[in-house]
């Protein structure tokens, strides 16, 4: 499990000294001049902006340009990077400017405004890796895999064939009508409503 999670959290750092991708993945040409990282601030204000945990996230640092990164994207809301040890080319994050530790603690308006860029961004991101279809995933807490406590939303072009996931060979079973499944449904449909009527 620590193995694991080195892994993801390396794969949100990027080398001081970036390199292109390799000669495999160039088109023929010439390269042009990379954009590395945003110029804005990191905004105060975030979830835990009080308590100073941006000051050490690696997320915040890149949005303060005061570490590189490949930046594909920006707004007044959210930047968007390639991942720097991506599981499949063309693997990026979308990263709100604000610090927000978790998906619950991001304020709706930053998720939507967010979630606002997945259509354009996907399909640039699609198109410049010749797939045709992506996966959108969010790690949100320890036990999902989070390591980086700043809400961030992956996109993951993929190609027919490419077996990314090992899971999509896991043969998935119905669900069942019987008394957990009831209570599990119930249970939900109670916080729903307790927590939509707060909201």
């Amino acid at each position: 499990m620590a193995q694991r999670r080195l892994a993801v959290l390396s794969s949100h750092l990027l080398q001081t000294d970036p390199v292109l991708p390799s000669a495999t993945h160039r088109r023929a040409g010439p390269v042009e001049p990379l954009d590395l990282a945003s110029t804005s601030s990191c905004c105060a204000g975030g979830g835990d902006a009080g308590r100073g945990e941006e000051k050490g996230c690696v997320f915040c640092r890149i949005i303060r340009d005061e570490s590189p990164a490949f930046k594909l994207y920006e707004d007044d809301v959210c930047i968007c990077i390639l991942d720097s040890n991506p599981l499949i080319l063309g693997h990026s994050l979308i990263i709100p400017k604000s610090h927000f530790p978790s998906l619950k603690a991001t304020p709706p308006p930053v998720v939507a405004a967010m979630c606002s860029k997945i259509p354009f961004l996907s399909s640039c991101i699609m198109k410049a890796t010749q797939c045709d279809s992506f996966n959108l995933l969010v790690n949100n807490g320890s036990a999902a895999g989070q390591v980086i406590f700043h809400t961030h939303l992956h996109i993951i072009p993929r190609k027919a064939g490419d077996e990314l996931w090992r899971s999509e060979s896991c043969r998935r079973h119905p669900i069942e009508s019987n008394q957990e499944i009831a209570h599990l449904v119930n249970s939900i449909r109670h916080l729903v409503s307790s927590s939509s009527s707060h909201q």
